[in-house]
This record gives structure tokens, C-alpha cells and sequence, in this order.
């Protein structure tokens, strides 16, 4: 059987105690039994000992008058619904009582057994709605709480009504301290390209009564200054007439993922071993080079380059001194060579040099020799590991060819004449040499 819900009465006139004790065995959401005290002291004894459903207190008492007997109730219980009793005269307090938490009040007069039943009954469908209301409350709390976007809420006016867990992570600010504050205070956000104040999303998406995407490359500053590029969107909140009341926003941080994803578009067009460019990323800048000197009626220039004997050096001295021989010619071509050039590994024991806007061939020969003795001049591991001697084959656009494709492979076969002379030397491409390769 279920316990009963005690009710406390604390008022000194008898007949509403009988009309409360009637309404009590009558209440069809019983059951219920009354405690009757007639003072505020003895009233707020019984708070402090007994487990109480609902109170229902006269302001005029023999120990307490007016407003200051609900408050001390109130402050002593805070969770218990209490109902005030008040003279025709009071109803001004009555609505003072009921502003500062009070559930309804009634008036001497109309207090009878019937007035009782209707309090007890609405108390009753209110505390079930409360219960009811409190239970998805905590049920949205777990869920927001549990999913790993942060969300933020704001009223019509702009002003922060909510923030997640993780909107309190990324923003710097518990829900507490960011309530009641203006979105732009709290949710501050810039354009990572201009550095500049970005549009509020929340309020685009008041204004247009539609969801609003987050701008592109969209950085949160978080309270101490920290920053994280976030992306998602912005949606109105609507009452159940259709009335836009606030706006929230769902977003995450992205920073990683960007980072991943440039790190994999890098490592696509680079080479895993010297960190230069590969021959994709080589053909694509040779193409833009050779379409800028063709408006500028320029030349570009390209090295071919492949280390004499280098499967044998490999194998004796094994695989992780080879790489560190390729490494150690990577940086010395990249020196050897000015910013606005390209140099790359084709592969193996291969290089390509792009040289931009040369005003004619022969200043590839130069940068050729520049080339031949960084290489050559001194061990390219230590003081011991055995001389490297290099081919390198030259083509010019646009002497040798007019697209990407035809300068590689000319400046390869160039490479391969110097190879056949005897190597550790360069060779200008000619049609001749094509014709007998």
C-alpha cells in the first residue's frame, strides 16, 4: 500500500482545519493524512522532523504576520509546494507570496471543504506535470551531456540560456556564469582567414526563421584565449505556436580532422623519405611554370638527376644508410637551388629540379655544376662511406618542349646520355640523342 502524503495546516482557526481534515478523506488522490499545528514555530518544528507533501499556511498567526511568515517557510523547505491563507484585505501580499515561489493562495470567505479538494487536486496534477517535466529534463540533460557536440541556446534577445558539457569545455564557460549573458560575449568566434569578428550564426538564423551553416574556416576563442576551428549549424527555436523564442547551436571542434586531412593531402604530393615534392605535385608546378613563362615569354628549365652506382652502394652498405645518402642529396640540391624553385625525387635514386623563369638554357648548365659539386665535393654520409658520382639531363621550355610531359621525358633522356659518357656529368637534351635512345 502506498504511504500516505502528510499535508501541514498551520493556521489557529478551527474551522479550516475541520474543512482541511474533510477535503482530506475526500481527495481521490489520497491518500493523505493532515498535520495541524497553529503557530509558524510549531509548523516549522514539524518541517525539520517530518517528511511533509504540501503545506498550507495562514499569514496571520499568532507568532507571525504577513509575507515574512511565507518566506521563512519557503527558505526553511525550499522543495515543498506550499499555499497561503490570506483576508480579503491581503490579497495584495497573496500576489507578492505567489511572485516569490508560493503554488496559489486562497481567500478567508471562501475556505471550505470544497475550496480544500480543488487546492489539493491542483497541487497534485502540478506535481506530476513538475515530475513529469523534471524527468525529460534530466532525460535532455543525459543526452546532451552524452553526445560529443557542444550545444549552446540563447532567448529571442541573443542572451545564453544553456550550454552542454562540452559547449562549457570549448567555450571556457559553465552554464552557470554564461546565463544571461550576450551570445557575443560567450560564443566569440572569428574568420581564420581575415582574423576578423565572424557573423553570428544564432542570429542570421532568428532573423531568416531557418537553419544556418557556420561560415567556413570558422574559429572559436575560447575564454582564456585558446582557439579551435569549429564547423556545424545554427537553428531557431520555435514555442508550440509556431513563435521563434531563441536559437541554438550544435558545433564540434575540427581542428584535428583539418590537421589529419592536410597531413594526408601532404603526404599525397610529397615524398615519404626527403619530405620533397613527388611527381605529382612536380607536374602540376611545372605546368603552372611553363603557362607563366608563356605569358611572360620566359624560360623554364629542368634538371634530370640519378646517382651513378647507386644499387650497388645500397646493398653493401645496407638500406637505412641509402635513405640517409638520399636524405643528405636532398638538402644539398634545396640548397643549391633559389625558393621559387622546385626540386623532387622521382623515385629511387632519381631527382627532378624545376628551375622557374630562367632567361636562357645555359643558366641551367650553371645551376647544373652548382649542382654537380654540392653532390661530388664531399661524402654525402660520413668521412667514410664511398664517393657519389651524378648524371643530371637538361631540357628547356621551350627549346626541348612545350608541356610537362615531353620535358621530363627529354631531360630523362639527356640524364641517360651522360650516364652512357661516363656519368658524373649533365647533357642538354637534343633531338638526336632522342632519336638514337
Amino acid at each position: 500500500m502506498t504511504d500516505k502524503r502528510t499535508v501541514l495546516l498551520i493556521d489557529n482557526n478551527p474551522a479550516h482545519a475541520e474543512a482541511l481534515r474533510e477535503a482530506l478523506l475526500a481527495a481521490k488522490e489520497g491518500p493523505f493524512r493532515g498535520k495541524f499545528v497553529t503557530t509558524l514555530a510549531e509548523g516549522l518544528g514539524c518541517l525539520h522532523t517530518q517528511d511533509i507533501w504540501s503545506i498550507f499556511a495562514n499569514l496571520s498567526l499568532p507568532d507571525s504576520q504577513g509575507l515574512d511568515t511565507f518566506v521563512k517557510l519557503r527558505d526553511a523547505v525550499p522543495g515543498v509546494p506550499t499555499l497561503i491563507l490570506v483576508g480579503a484585505e491581503q490579497e495584495g501580499i497573496a500576489e507578492e507570496a505567489m511572485a516569490l515561489g508560493a503554488k496559489d493562495y486562497l481567500l478567508e470567505g471562501h475556505i471550505d471543504t470544497y475550496s480544500f479538494i480543488r487546492a489539493i487536486r491542483n497541487m497534485s496534477e502540478r506535481k506530476v506535470a513538475e515530475e513529469v517535466l523534471f524527468t525529460e529534463k534530466e532525460r535532455a540533460q543525459v543526452t546532451l551531456n552524452s553526445i560529443g557536440d557542444a550545444v549552446l541556446s540563447t532567448d529571442i534577445s541573443g542572451n545564453v540560456t544553456y550550454l552542454n558539457v562540452v559547449a562549457e569545455q570549448m567555450t571556457g564557460w559553465s552554464c552557470g556564469e554564461a546565463q544571461g549573458k550576450p551570445i557575443g560575449e560567450v560564443f566569440q568566434i572569428i574568420d581564420g582567414a581575415t582574423r576578423e569578428p565572424s557573423p553570428n550564426p544564432m542570429e542570421l538564423a532568428v532573423q531568416t526563421n531557418r537553419t544556418v551553416e557556420l561560415s567556413a574556416n570558422c574559429i572559436l576563442i575560447r575564454r582564456d584565449g585558446q582557439e579551435s576551428l569549429i564547423e556545424d549549424s545554427a537553428a531557431p527555436i520555435h514555442d508550440r505556436s509556431g513563435t521563434t523564442t531563441g536559437a541554438v547551436i550544435v558545433f564540434h571542434d575540427v581542428s584535428m580532422s583539418k590537421l589529419i586531412t592536410e597531413e594526408m593531402a601532404r603526404l599525397a604530393r610529397h615524398d615519404g623519405l626527403t619530405d620533397l615534392p613527388n611527381r605529382i605535385l612536380l607536374a602540376d608546378r611545372l605546368s603552372q611554370a611553363i603557362a607563366r613563362a608563356r605569358r611572360n615569354t620566359t624560360r623554364v628549365g629542368l634538371m634530370y638527376l640519378d646517382l651513378d652506382g647507386f644499387k650497388q652502394i645500397n646493398d653493401s652498405l645496407g638500406h637505412s644508410a641509402g635513405d640517409k645518402i638520399l636524405q643528405s642529396v636532398a638538402r644539398r640540391l634545396r640548397d643549391c637551388v633559389r625558393n621559387s624553385d622546385t626540386v623532387s625525387r622521382h623515385g629511387g635514386d632519381e631527382f627532378v629540379v624545376l628551375l622557374q623563369e630562367i632567361s636562357r638554357a645555359a643558366d641551367a648548365g650553371i645551376t647544373a655544376r652548382k649542382v654537380l659539386t654540392a653532390l661530388t665535393s664531399s661524402p654525402l654520409l660520413d668521412f667514410t662511406s664511398p664517393e657519389i658520382s651524378v648524371s643530371v639531363g637538361l631540357s628547356t621550355y621551350p627549346d626541348d618542349g612545350d608541356d610537362a610531359e615531353t620535358l621530363i621525358h627529354n631531360a630523362d633522356t639527356a640524364m641517360y646520355q651522360a650516364k652512357v659518357e661516363g656519368g658524373n656529368g649533365y647533357r642538354y637534351y637534343k633531338k638526336e640523342t632522342n632519336a638514337l635512345a
